[in-house]
C-alpha cells in the first residue's frame, strides 16, 4: 500500500464559496489568475463569413459568423452586440458566433460598419 504525499503548495482547491472558481495552477480566483492561460486569437484569412444553417436544428435556422480574428472575451462582446442589433438570442461556440434566425443581412451590414472584411458564405 503506497501513500502519496500531497505537497504543501497543492491543496487541490477547485471551487471556493468565497471566490468562486479557482485556477488549478496558482490557486487564485480565475478573475485574478496570472498563469498565462489566455488563448491567442485564431489565425485565418481575415475574411469574416456570414452564413445560414438549419442542419441539426429541426428546421430552425441560425446565422453563423465564422473567421473572426478575435480572442474569446472580444468574441463574446461582439456576439452580445450583434444579438442586440438583431433583437434575437444566440451563443458563441468554438470561435463561431450563432445568432438565432436568418439575420444575414443585418449581421453583414453591422460587421462591415464595425470595420471587418465580411462577406456572405455558403449557399
Amino acid at each position: 500500500m503506497s501513500m502519496h504525499k500531497k505537497s504543501a503548495n497543492s491543496s487541490g482547491l477547485v471551487y471556493s464559496t468565497e471566490h468562486g472558481r479557482t485556477c488549478p495552477k496558482c490557486e487564485k480566483p480565475l478573475t485574478q489568475c496570472s498563469c498565462g492561460q489566455k488563448k491567442a486569437a485564431p489565425k485565418g484569412d481575415s475574411i469574416v463569413r456570414v452564413s445560414r444553417e438549419t442542419k441539426g436544428r429541426k428546421g430552425s435556422g441560425v446565422t453563423l459568423i465564422t473567421g473572426l480574428p478575435l480572442a474569446e472575451p472580444e468574441l463574446a462582446a461582439l456576439a452580445k452586440q450583434l444579438k442586440q442589433r438583431c433583437g434575437s438570442g444566440g451563443t458563441v461556440k468554438n470561435g463561431i458566433i450563432e445568432v438565432q434566425g436568418d439575420q444575414r443581412e443585418v449581421v453583414l451590414a453591422e460587421l462591415i460598419r464595425l470595420g471587418f472584411q465580411a462577406k456572405k458564405g455558403g449557399g
